[in-house]
């Protein structure tokens, strides 16, 4: 049994759903994202809430069910809040640097890696060690701060590299002489 599928999706004010056939519609005050989802799947709107509702007990239906009710709710999420990735960049000369709507990031290459943002992705260098990703889609927004990310990923031993903000990076112990 889904517990996840289960869960209604309460629709917050100035938030609005609509239903064609198996495509949804998510407007607010954010912006708008338009989605289809399996034609298994059955979603019901009505008094401010999202339901949806599975056909049967098999294997397939059931893990699209709580899928399809998780990428509803970060639709709504998204319009209504948005969705942020915070990425911090360690290392002795490693910074990163908005030149127009691109980003230049230096991380230890002979080479700076420019990046261009995707449509609907806000990139903002708060600080030359500090880089967010904005945005209202939460699936955009995790892939391009995963591809900022692996420009140079964090390192065992010394832990330099390009890492989320909450993230914990187990370091190792170095060698050592006789």
């Amino acid at each position: 049994m889904s517990r996840i599928g289960l869960k209604p999706i309460e629709i917050p004010s100035g938030v609005e759903v609509k239903l064609n056939s198996n495509t949804i519609t998510v407007k607010g005050p954010k912006g708008e994202l338009t989605r289809d989802f399996h034609h298994d799947m059955k979603v019901v709107v009505a008094d401010n809430v999202v339901t949806i509702e599975r056909p049967s007990d098999q294997k397939e239906h059931r893990s699209l069910h709580g899928t399809t009710r998780s990428i509803i709710a970060n639709m709504v999420e998204g319009v209504s809040k948005g969705f942020e990735k915070q990425l911090q960049i360690i290392g002795v000369g490693y910074r990163a640097q908005k030149q127009g709507n691109k980003v230049v990031v230096n991380a230890g290459y002979s080479h700076p890696v420019e990046i261009d943002p995707i449509e609907g992705i806000e990139i903002e260098v708060p600080s030359n060690t500090s880089v967010i990703v904005k945005g209202i889609d939460k699936e955009k927004v995790g892939a391009v701060a995963a591809n900022i990310r692996a420009i140079r990923k964090p390192e065992p031993y010394k832990g330099k590299g390009i890492r989320y903000v909450d993230e914990y990076v187990r370091r190792k112990e170095g060698k050592t002489a006789k």
